[in-house]
């Protein structure tokens, strides 16, 4: 079955706009691990805009009971003090993501120019931490192959493409996931594991949960948007559901 980590980011962003510690970041990870959610993802940026590093601790302690079970996912760019915390906590799974200044979200995977031996460094050091490494990246096989090159363990497919697209109808739809396909085959072609996520939700999901070889979806916007109307338990057991369907 496919993993579900639930990004929980937009609760901290919640709780930072007023100050103070509502709604807990824990409590909702909490909630998410009992309805059935086999994984947490956090996003701790360098301006600390919604998780934290106090959220990132509180989190891995609380989740370190359920490890096997639950996992833990760190994504983020990989500055200094960011491969530092993912050293300090041992998460599951790191996810490297490029960010660019001033943005609201991520908006693409990285490009092929970026400096190869620093991210080769960075993935080695935080493997011999025993963390899985996965890198974020468009939908391309060369991409993949530049991932595969640089010794990670898996891929995270940018998936907001194949989203805008499915949102434009069924040809679209079809046309965009024709390439996510290319380029999860490569990946498990080149020994690489297949995760993926942005602005996947319970409707685009029911194509994408068809995708060959892919090992976890990591979802947050959409559903926190929808748990704030219907609970994060029972949105959480949506999610599950639906990941579960063999149909596409």
């Amino acid at each position: 079955m496919i993993r579900l980590s639930v990004n929980v980011n937009k609760v901290a962003t919640l709780r930072n706009s007023r100050g103070g510690a509502v709604p807990s970041v824990v409590e909702a990870a909490c909630v998410a691990v009992e309805a059935g959610a086999p994984g947490i993802t956090v996003h701790p940026r360098a301006d600390a805009r919604h998780i934290t590093r106090a959220d990132v601790t509180a989190l891995a302690a609380r989740l370190a009971p359920h490890r096997g079970r639950v996992e833990l996912n760190i994504e983020g760019d990989p500055r200094p003090d960011l491969v530092a915390l993912v050293e300090e906590v041992l998460p599951d799974q790191c996810t490297l993501v490029p960010v660019q200044p001033g943005e609201l979200t991520s908006q693409a995977g990285w490009p092929l120019d970026t400096p190869f031996e620093r991210m080769q460094q960075v993935v080695a050091r935080l493997q011999a931490s025993r963390v899985r490494v996965s890198v974020f990246v468009d939908a391309d096989v060369g991409a993949v192959d530049w991932v595969a090159t640089l010794g990670a363990d898996r891929v995270e497919l940018y998936t907001e493409p194949f989203a805008r697209a499915f949102a434009r109808g069924r040809d679209a739809a079809h046309a965009s996931f024709a390439r996510f396909r290319a380029a999860a085959e490569r990946a498990h072609e080149r020994g690489l594991g297949v995760n993926a996520g942005h602005d996947l939700d319970l409707n685009n999901l029911t194509l994408f949960r068809s995708l060959p070889h892919l090992a976890e979806v990591s979802i947050g916007h959409a559903l926190i948007s929808r748990a704030l109307f219907v609970g994060l338990d029972r949105t959480v057991r949506e999610y599950l559901d639906v990941l579960a369907s063999t149909s596409g």
